[in-house]
């Protein structure tokens, strides 16, 4: 799945659907901000939380598009796919709260995302951070917004001078020494390399020339798709780490300013025999 093809008509209509979303999401998870108690705080997988407030947002969202868009299809973080994805139909692709574990422990960095696809083709997205009141946009063929202002990724040519965003594969384990070893490479080029624990937010960062690039393993489709579309809009490339197009088949995704990306995949590209054999 990715941008591109024949953009459909509408898909700037998609756009404040995508916002409303988003901020309906994002409703019911400021009602949980620093007031969580553990009973509402469950364990999917080892580090892996989800919240009522995760759920409550998904419930918000996903009625919400129900009504906005009957006959589409759903693909969410915790209630997985919902209808059939057919090729001439919308489908919703919807974080309800990228960031949890910064959320459960007061870390005031988190988003809801929301983005929706057709074809194949990713169409419109919104990422909302509600403690920043951060709005970033995107629809295909009609570039990136942040705030309602047009963004652009950043003009770094290159790693030197780079300020990165990067993401540890805390739920593939068997990748953590490739990946030590690509960041080491990495750092080593560059100016600095945040992880801030939020893939959408360090998506929509990228879009916005804030951060100069970004590379992870192992994401969801939820975690990329509202952010990928963003920085191809803002005039980024977003790829896999073989340089193709199946970030969110793999959920392993590299992404920057064409200077910046050609670089970072050189390095991923010089351990590929590491990584590819943790796979």
């Amino acid at each position: 799945m990715s941008r591109g093809g024949r953009i459909p008509g509408d898909a700037v209509a998609l756009v404040p659907i995508a916002v409303e979303a988003s901020r309906r999401g994002a409703r019911e998870v400021l009602r949980y901000w620093r007031h969580l108690e553990a009973s509402q705080v469950t364990e999917k997988a080892r580090n892996d939380l989800v919240t009522e407030a995760d759920r409550g947002s998904e419930r918000a969202i996903l009625s919400f598009l129900a009504e906005a868009d009957p006959g589409c299809s759903i693909l969410a973080e915790e209630s997985g796919l919902t209808g059939i994805e057919k090729a001439d139909t919308d489908l919703w692709i919807v974080d309800p709260l990228d960031g949890t574990t910064n959320f459960v422990h007061g870390f005031p960095h988190f988003a809801v995302s929301v983005a929706v696809a057709r074809g194949g083709a990713l169409l419109a997205g919104a990422i909302y951070d509600p403690v920043k009141e951060d709005l970033f946009t995107a629809v295909a063929g009609g570039g990136a917004s942040w705030n309602g202002r047009p963004c652009s990724v950043s003009s770094r040519p290159a790693l030197e001078g780079a300020f990165l965003a990067t993401g540890f594969p805390f739920r593939a384990h068997r990748l953590l020494d490739p990946y030590l070893a690509i960041f080491r490479d990495v750092f080593l080029r560059s100016k600095a390399i945040r992880r801030a624990g939020a893939a959408a937010l360090d998506l929509a960062y990228t879009a916005a020339g804030l951060f100069d690039g970004f590379f992870e393993f192992q994401l969801s489709p939820w975690d990329i798709a509202a952010g990928a579309l963003m920085v191809l809009e803002a005039g980024g490339v977003v790829t896999d780490m073989d340089g193709g197009g199946q970030f969110l088949k793999s959920g392993d995704v590299l992404c920057g300013p064409p200077g910046v990306h050609r670089e970072l995949l050189g390095v991923v590209a010089s351990h590929s025999r590491a990584w590819h054999g943790s796979s």
